[in-house]
């Protein structure tokens, strides 16, 4: 029987005993080790090249929550995102996306795809019928995301899996706003999964790193392209992210709950038109995304009668949540998406896919469910 995800966060790749005897893994801040004679370049014990005692504990660690063979931390989500695409695509090829990928992922695509050689059909992850009209004889990969940010569409992530088996694709997962807790995409047949670990899987907002998790085979590919690319976590970020990891389960499940109970609040508001949070049954993507996610993440998004003025008034009526881009912190977070995580992208981009100026971005935190609501019942009037 394989334990729970809250079990798996705590005890998940730890080392017993630890050195020393230590329950708690420590910091090797060191850079310089001894090297036997033979060693791969790869396999040299140095902090460039994710190979040093602290990072290899936090691979551990990481894989065992998305139940892979291997992970990877790197220094960003960015760096994650990147690396395993330079990995996997070269000059000539073609990729399929999501028509809705996190903003930083658009603007790498929109801006360094055509420098690079490649090149990007974005279709609807939830779609199938869809895709194979994307396909051309030079695609090697599809990429997506669990939850979609900040709209919340969520794509049919196993048939995506199953497509990219069938026509010999890499299939490449964006897991930050789900998090392992809600889903894990390799359990589904995915290749590869992505987070931005800045998020969820620290969770309290004091670190930046991205984690790469699928087979052993697949994640030593990145990893030699990232340690040519020079993007790897440090030592002491990599002690606060396994630290961060070990509440990753309560925290997201307050976060779910916090979410479903403020976007049921919202929804019912005579102010608000619009709410985006695939655990309610008005979503687009409610009915499918519950058969195979085991809860909605803490982030949602909305738009009020008022527009821009109003979402501006809204923000800065808030007590409660921090008025600041980011998320997946144990604080709310509230934001618009078209100054922050979007900004990268044209005015005319972003609309055409249903980011507008007056959308509000909300990330839950682990407050009191209670008092988010009341927050928000008194700003909004």
């Amino acid at each position: 029987m394989s334990p729970n995800i809250d079990t798996v966060a705590v005890h998940g790749g730890e080392v017993r005993p630890g050195p020393e005897g230590s329950v708690v893994h420590p910091i090797y801040q060191g850079t310089v080790f001894a090297v036997p004679a033979g060693t791969d370049y790869h396999d040299i014990k140095y902090l460039r090249l994710s190979s040093t005692p602290t990072q290899n504990y936090l691979h551990g660690k990481l894989a065992a929550l998305e139940g892979a063979e291997a992970a990877l931390a790197t220094a960003s989500g960015m760096a994650a995102i990147s690396a395993t695409l330079l990995t996997f695509l070269k000059t000539g090829d073609h990729i399929i996306v999501g028509d809705t990928l996190y903003g930083g992922t658009q603007d790498f695509l929109d801006h360094h795809a055509p420098e690079l050689g490649w090149t990007v059909t974005a279709v609807d992850p939830a779609k199938p019928e869809t895709w194979a009209d994307a396909l051309t004889p030079t695609t090697r990969a599809f990429y997506v995301e669990t939850i979609t940010n900040p709209l919340m569409r969520v794509g049919r992530i196993p048939e995506v899996a199953a497509f990219a088996r069938e026509h010999g694709l890499v299939s490449i997962v964006d897991n930050t706003f789900a998090s392992p807790v809600n889903f894990r995409p390799l359990e589904a047949g995915c290749d590869i999964v992505l987070h931005s670990a800045t998020k969820y899987l620290n969770g309290h907002s004091d670190l930046v790193a991205g984690v790469v998790a699928g087979s052993a085979e697949l994640v030593a590919r990145v990893r030699h392209s990232l340690n040519h690319y020079g993007g790897s976590l440090d030592a002491h970020a990599a002690y606060l992210l396994a630290r961060g990891v070990k509440t990753l389960a309560l925290r997201v499940e307050r976060q779910n709950a916090n979410a479903a109970a403020l976007a049921e609040f919202l929804a019912g508001h005579e102010s608000v038109t619009t709410v985006n949070y695939a655990g309610q049954s008005w979503h687009p993507d409610h009915e499918h995304a519950r058969t195979f996610l085991s809860g909605f993440g803490g982030m949602l998004s909305l738009r009020l009668a008022g527009g821009v003025p109003a979402a501006e008034r809204l923000i800065e009526g808030l007590e409660l949540p921090y008025g600041a881009p980011s998320l997946g912190g144990v604080e709310s977070l509230i934001t618009r998406p078209a100054l922050t995580s979007h900004a990268g992208m044209t005015r005319e981009a972003r609309e055409a896919v249903g980011i507008t100026d007056d959308l509000i971005r909300v990330s839950c935190g682990i407050e009191s469910a209670e008092d988010l609501i009341a927050d928000f019942a008194r700003a909004l009037k």
